[in-house]
């Protein structure tokens, strides 16, 4: 198994790591921890990728593992978010909040099964489906805000007004990731709509 494959069953790995830690109340300074946990596994999307390509490296199992690796980590995360409202929900917006997060889990996370199912049809007929520029702007703000949110409640026990700028910041990027999320799979499924044409017998 060569170095980016490693890599990328590093961040597997750190998944169950990441929940557990986000999860265990008695762990002091959990969201803090967790958030870094989520920016170390997220930054070795980053690094096996870019190895990978500069070295040569590209293998069948790297192209299987790095996808999953990637849509598990950040459904984790939004999954975990979402079902702990108290580590994001102080600002007292009202009620809508949690729904409207609902939403935007909801739309990221069909977007991930949708454009994965395309890819798997391609697969099948030879075509490797790369990822497009609007694609990875949507990964990089999803991961942010997910980093921003993961942090919010440690901080703002911390320090109020930095916990609430940082939790505000978090949802408006989930916001705007959310946005780029729709954007992008409408255009890589219009880009790739061949790949979902039956052949003429």
């Amino acid at each position: 198994m060569n170095l980016p494959n490693k890599i990328t069953l590093t961040r597997i790995c750190l998944i169950p790591v990441f929940a557990l830690v986000f999860l265990l109340e008695v762990i002091p300074y959990r969201g803090l921890i967790a958030c870094a946990v989520f920016v170390i596994a997220a930054c070795t999307d980053f690094l096996d990728g870019y190895i990978a390509r500069s070295r040569g490296l590209v293998t069948d199992l790297g192209k299987f593992l790095d996808p999953i690796a990637d849509k598990v980590l950040v459904s984790t995360a939004l999954i975990l978010l979402l079902a702990t409202p108290a580590s994001w929900n102080f600002l007292e917006l009202g009620g809508w909040l949690p729904p409207v997060l609902g939403v935007c889990v909801a739309l990221i996370l069909a977007r991930e099964l949708i454009i994965g199912g395309l890819r798997m049809v391609a697969a099948g007929k030879g075509v490797v489906l790369a990822a497009d520029t609007i694609g990875k702007v949507k990964t990089t703000v999803q991961d942010i805000a997910v980093a921003a949110l993961l942090a919010a409640a440690d901080i703002f026990a911390l320090h109020e007004l930095a916990g609430k700028v940082v939790c505000a910041a978090g949802l408006i990027l989930l916001a705007a990731a959310t946005v780029l999320t729709v954007w992008s799979g409408i255009v890589y499924l219009v880009k790739n709509r061949k790949v979902l044409q039956e052949e003429k017998v």
